[in-house]
């Protein structure tokens, strides 16, 4: 019994979490970069750990670093491991899926760490984003190499 209740509130935790990611405390810091995360809302992306723990980033570019090599910034965390992942849409400032979202690379729009991933809920919306701020090209989550987001920083992209 006593596991079977164990096994339902860990599940409860897991899609609780899923639907609406926990938000970053005054102290939560960008496991990559080590900003303070709740100085931009705007730009918050998290990641959902099936114990409920949680990495809040300052931009969907440090969550893709983390989300390409999550050992080189958070010993013992895996992919395996993480389920939900969520970035901030641009326009409506809303939670969404990562893995649904577009990005738009190369626009006039800068995130707090410069050159951004520019999350969006729909493709419709991407493209109009990638129309009225100068973009470049408009990205799905499989379509972030492990290489753009440094790319990203160094303008090179």
């Amino acid at each position: 019994m006593r596991l079977l209740a164990s096994l339902l509130l860990a599940t409860w935790v897991v899609l609780a979490t899923a639907q609406t990611p926990p938000k970053p405390g005054a102290k939560d810091l960008c496991p990559v970069c080590g900003m303070l995360v709740s100085k931009y809302p705007n730009w918050v992306a998290t990641i959902v750990y099936k114990d409920g723990h949680a990495h809040h980033f300052d931009g969907a570019k440090d969550m893709f670093k983390f989300w390409h090599e999550p050992a080189k910034y958070a010993a013992g965390h895996r992919r395996e491991d993480m389920v939900a992942i969520r970035v901030t849409d641009f326009y409506n400032l809303q939670p969404v899926d990562a893995r649904k979202a577009f990005y738009v690379i190369g626009s006039d729009v800068l995130g707090p760490m410069g050159h951004e991933l520019v999350p969006l809920a729909s493709r419709e919306d991407a493209a109009d984003f990638l129309k009225d701020h100068k973009g470049r090209r408009i990205l799905s989550f499989d379509q972030v190499t492990g290489d753009l987001p440094s790319r990203l920083d160094d303008a090179r992209f």
